[in-house]
């Protein structure tokens, strides 16, 4: 075997050279093991779930003192297919007394453990809706809206039935705003809330953020009449609002609670959550 004048062989060398490029990955640039700050793999469409931008982006506080810090709260949860089968009876004995359940993301995902989730919520006793994960950039408001009240997001006055909810954040697939202006993304928020509303009579809940909301709306106060606010915030107070919406319906306060990680507090008793049930 030929030898350098090192006495290193060219086998030697070659596996120098690639223990060298192992750290770097074979792309020559740092795998996130090596540096945290290093571009992450994009998910696959139809992993999005609710919440899933916000420590990233607006990081993560302590949480809330506990509901004798605030004015009358209810507890719930909020699940998609990342949370599997679902502990349900463990939720309700812990006071958990309602539940959103992801259906549906753009026009081409559907939830795999819809049926678990959204029956088994309901059968301990839960009042129970569902979300649709929006991604503006791949087809019309009214298009998603179909697609979601056509695939677990419909309503119905049973008094067990929350209104379905516009998940509306960080994109996790592309640019931050789904590649629209302010106003493109108010006129597609618009298009969606309208054709959901068309289809079941409900106003939907808007899930947002106030940061994502101010940087890919203007900070629009367009649906604060009609739309109740579920506000994600994973802090020890809900803090700034966005524009018009005088207070919050839901807060996701945390992504690290018992059994399920999202928990949320509803802004009221349970005739509250009734309530907004009932229309």
């Amino acid at each position: 075997m030929r030898v350098h004048r090192s006495g290193t062989t060219f086998a030697g060398a070659a596996l120098a050279a690639l223990a060298l490029l192992l750290p770097l990955g074979l792309s020559g640039t740092a795998t996130a093991a090596q540096d945290p700050g290093a571009r992450q793999a994009v998910p696959p469409r139809g992993s999005a779930y609710m919440g899933m931008g916000v420590i990233a982006h607006d990081g993560q506080g302590a949480k809330p003192g506990g509901v004798s810090t605030l004015a009358t709260q209810t507890e719930g949860v909020d699940v998609s297919s990342h949370n599997g089968n679902v502990a349900w009876s463990t939720l309700w004995n812990s006071g958990v007394k309602w539940a959103y359940v992801k259906a549906t993301e753009g026009t081409y995902y559907k939830n795999t453990y819809f049926t678990q989730q959204y029956n088994g919520s309901y059968n301990v006793g839960m009042i129970r809706g569902t979300y649709h994960f929006a991604t503006p950039d791949t087809t019309t408001g009214a298009a998603q809206a179909d697609y979601f009240v056509n695939n677990g997001g419909g309503w119905s006055g049973d008094g067990r039935t929350l209104p379905g909810v516009l998940d509306i954040e960080w994109n996790p697939y592309g640019a931050t705003c789904y590649g629209k202006t302010a106003s493109g993304m108010v006129a597609w928020i618009q298009d969606f809330v309208n054709r959901y509303k068309y289809r079941t009579g409900r106003d939907p809940v808007i899930y947002t953020a106030t940061s994502w909301w101010k940087q890919c709306t203007g900070n629009s106060a367009a649906f604060s009449s009609t739309n109740p606010l579920w506000i994600a915030r994973y802090a020890s107070e809900v803090g700034e609002l966005p524009a018009g919406w005088p207070y919050y319906t839901i807060w996701q306060y945390t992504s690290s609670g018992p059994t399920v990680g999202d928990h949320n507090h509803f802004n009221g008793d349970y005739s509250r959550v009734q309530a907004l049930a009932n229309g």
